[in-house]
């Protein structure tokens, strides 16, 4: 992350993933968090299934620039089938962060050398879509990869990541993703303190 406390974070995944959801539900767990905030997408064709991008900006001071993230500190990646069709990692700051939505391991998914360029405690896969299943009952890992997000960077807190998914979706859905995002997020803290040892 900068020093100036600029977070800049780019979402990758296709459209019905919820991927704009994503970058509007960190942008208010950061705005919850105390941190002023930002994000809008960026679509190419929409239709269901296409690839879609959005950004998120989280900083300590007023955010000034509206351009699209093109030097992200963090990538969250919803889809890993976009890994080598999409330049996923496009400016990606040298001691970047990404979250991959996955059961295979950085090797199975080609992502060796990135991992050894970031640091492998940087790169998390996280099998997100069979953990959003488990608790809503639907195959939409958006908030379940920000709960891995928060435990890896520290950018936004779980409990602001879970006030923000109350405030943004229905009494039905939200206890079910804020479970999916806690899930995440323990899975992501015990891999991260057991690299640091």
């Amino acid at each position: 992350m900068s020093d100036s406390g600029l977070v800049q974070v780019r979402v990758h995944g296709r459209g019905g993933q919820g991927v704009v959801t994503a970058a509007e539900v960190l942008s208010v767990a950061g705005f919850h968090d105390g941190l002023q905030a930002q994000a809008f997408p960026s679509f190419g064709s929409e239709r269901m299934g296409a690839p879609v991008v959005a950004y998120c900006r989280l900083a300590k001071a007023p955010i000034r620039t509206r351009e699209p993230v093109m030097a992200p500190d963090a990538v969250i990646i919803v889809d890993a089938t976009l890994l080598h069709h999409v330049d996923v990692f496009a400016g990606l700051a040298p001691a970047g962060y990404v979250v991959v939505n996955s059961t295979r391991s950085p090797e199975e998914l080609g992502l060796a050398d990135l991992s050894a360029r970031i640091g492998p405690d940087r790169l998390q896969v996280v099998p997100a879509t069979d953990l959003a299943r488990r608790h809503t009952g639907a195959a939409v890992p958006n908030i379940c990869l920000l709960g891995a997000f928060a435990a890896l960077t520290g950018a936004v807190s779980l409990a602001g990541l879970e006030r923000a998914v109350h405030e943004r979706m229905a009494a039905a859905i939200a206890g079910g993703n804020v479970a999916a995002a806690r899930a995440a997020h323990d899975l992501v803290s015990r891999k991260v303190v057991s690299t640091d040892v």
